[in-house]
């Protein structure tokens, strides 16, 4: 059996899209896969929008926080196979150094954060931006990844953020 592969979602403030993507793929690719996720600028606290829809999906929030990327280039942090920003900000910020040398991606996603109206405006948002990361972490679900060398690892990550259908073999 292959170990898990470690995931790390970044996002500014990490307080909601990079945490729904952690929340999700946990949640989806038990034994597979082991989510994380950080950000450039924590705000210190998870949205509680977020936390509200994940709950709403039957996602255990236990332990989601909000927590600073430095968290996982400290010596004794799991290695990541794969690190993916997932808000355009985090994108252009220059990362720490990352153990193990994982493969990079970038998978932008609107802010539902920065919504401004009511709730249920909120909510919308929140499930738009839910949706978009949830299609994508089920597109990575159905990769072999551990058949994939850096390059091609490279290639898919790419290509599930433009929406392209690759075509896998094992």
């Amino acid at each position: 059996m292959t170990p898990p592969r470690h995931v790390l979602f970044l996002c500014t403030g990490n307080a909601a899209r990079s945490i729904m993507a952690e929340a999700y793929l946990n949640s989806a690719g038990k034994g597979r896969f082991v989510a994380h996720c950080a950000g450039s600028h924590p705000q210190g606290r998870v949205n509680p929008f977020a936390r509200e829809l994940l709950a709403g999906h039957g996602m255990d929030t236990t332990g989601l926080s909000s927590k600073s990327w430095d968290e996982f280039a400290r010596a004794g942090a799991p290695t990541m196979d794969f690190v993916i920003t997932v808000c355009d900000q985090a994108a252009g910020e220059v990362c720490p150094f990352w153990p193990g040398r994982p493969v990079t991606a970038h998978w932008g996603v609107n802010d539902p954060a920065k919504v401004e109206g009511g709730d249920e405006d909120k909510r919308k948002a929140f499930a738009r931006a839910f949706a978009e990361l949830s299609r994508r972490i089920d597109r990575l679900l159905a990769v072999p990844v551990a058949s994939l060398d850096p390059a091609a690892a490279a290639k898919t990550l790419t290509d599930i953020a433009r929406g392209v259908a690759a075509e896998w073999t094992p």
